[in-house]
C-alpha cells in the first residue's frame, strides 16, 4: 500500500532566468511554511522566465537559455532536495543536449539529494515550440508513496501519453504546463479526461500571472477535482494524496463499475492498431504491466 503524499503545487509566474539562488531560497521558504510536504513541484520552464521588468520582445530564445542538464544548478537542486528530506520537481528547463540540440526538460530530485530522472518533452507544441521531441516516456517511484509518470503540457493533449504512462504504473501524472492561452480551458477538460480514462491521479500545475492562466488542479483517479487554483494569481495549492486509492479504483471500477484494465480477456483476440503500426495484446493489457522490474527502478 502506498503511504499519503503531501503535496505542495506552487503556481507561480516563471521564475528569472539564471536567478538559481533565489529560486533555492524560496523554495526554502516554502518548505519551513509547509514542512510536511513530500512533493514540492513547479511549472514547465519556471527557471527559464524573462529577466525582472523585462519587454516582452527581450525574451530570450531556447537557445540562449539552453544549458546542459549537469551542471552547477544541477548540483544546487539536488543539494536542496537533500538538505529538505523533499522530492523536487523544479518544472522544466531548456536543455542543451549532448547531440547539440535543445530539449523541454523535466528533472526530478530525490530526498537523498540526487537527480533520479530527467523527462524530455514528447509533443512540443508546434509551429510556437522549436524544441527538439523527447523520445522516452518517463516514471518515477517515490519509495512508498507511489510511482509517478511525468508529463508537459501539450503531452496532456495526445491521450496516448498519459495511457502509456499508466500501463508503466504510474498512479499520479504529474503535468508541468505554462499555458498563457485561452486553451487552458481544454485543458482542464483534459486533466479529468485522462484521469477517467486511465484511472490515474492527474496533477495539472500551470504558471500564474503574468506568464500564464492558472487555474492549476488536482483530480482524483475517478476524474473528481480534489483541490483547483480558481485564477490565475499566485498560490501554493496543496494536497495529500494516497495514490493507492489509483490501485483500489482499477480493482473494483471507476464509480464501481467500470474496469477499463480489466477489459480484454485471455481469449480475446489481438487487436491490429495501425495507426501505431502495433497491437493491443490481452496478454499485456493491464495498468503497471510495463513497469521496471525492481532492480531498474530510478529511486
Amino acid at each position: 500500500m502506498a503511504s499519503p503524499l503531501p503535496l505542495a503545487l506552487v503556481q507561480a509566474p516563471a521564475h528569472p532566468a539564471g536567478e538559481t539562488a533565489s529560486f533555492l531560497a524560496e523554495v526554502e521558504r516554502l518548505h519551513r511554511d509547509r514542512p510536511a510536504a513530500r512533493l514540492i513541484a513547479y511549472p514547465e520552464l519556471h527557471l527559464c522566465g524573462p529577466a525582472a521588468g523585462a519587454a516582452a520582445h527581450e525574451a530570450s530564445t531556447p537557445e540562449q537559455l539552453a544549458e546542459p542538464l549537469e551542471g552547477p544548478r544541477d548540483k544546487d537542486l539536488a543539494a536542496l532536495a537533500g538538505d529538505l528530506g523533499i522530492w523536487l520537481v523544479p518544472g522544466s528547463v531548456y536543455e542543451l543536449g549532448d547531440d547539440g540540440r535543445v530539449y523541454n526538460t523535466a528533472p526530478v530530485y530525490s530526498p537523498d539529494g540526487r537527480r533520479v530522472a530527467a523527462y524530455r518533452k514528447i509533443f512540443p507544441w508546434r509551429p510556437y515550440e522549436t524544441c527538439t521531441p523527447g523520445s522516452e516516456f518517463v516514471v518515477v517511484d517515490l519509495g512508498d508513496h507511489g510511482r509517478v509518470g511525468l508529463s508537459i503540457c501539450y503531452d496532456a493533449w495526445f491521450p496516448e501519453h498519459a495511457r502509456q504512462l499508466a500501463w508503466m504504473g504510474a498512479d499520479l501524472v504529474l503535468n508541468l504546463v505554462q499555458t498563457p492561452t485561452a486553451d487552458r480551458d481544454q485543458e482542464v477538460v483534459l486533466a479529468r479526461a485522462n484521469a477517467i480514462t486511465n484511472q490515474v491521479f492527474v496533477a495539472s500545475l500551470n504558471g500564474a500571472a503574468p506568464t500564464a492562466l492558472g487555474r492549476s488542479m488536482v483530480v482524483d483517479a475517478e476524474g473528481h477535482v480534489r483541490s483547483a487554483a480558481p485564477s490565475n494569481e499566485r498560490m501554493v495549492l496543496t494536497d495529500v494524496v494516497d495514490l493507492g486509492q489509483a490501485a483500489t479504483v482499477r480493482r473494483y471500477g471507476t464509480a464501481g463499475l467500470n474496469r477499463l484494465w480489466d477489459q480484454l480477456g485471455p481469449d480475446d483476440q489481438v487487436l491490429d492498431l495501425p495507426a501505431y503500426s502495433g497491437k493491443l495484446d490481452p496478454r499485456t493489457w493491464s495498468a503497471g504491466h510495463g513497469a521496471p522490474a525492481p532492480d531498474e527502478k530510478q529511486a
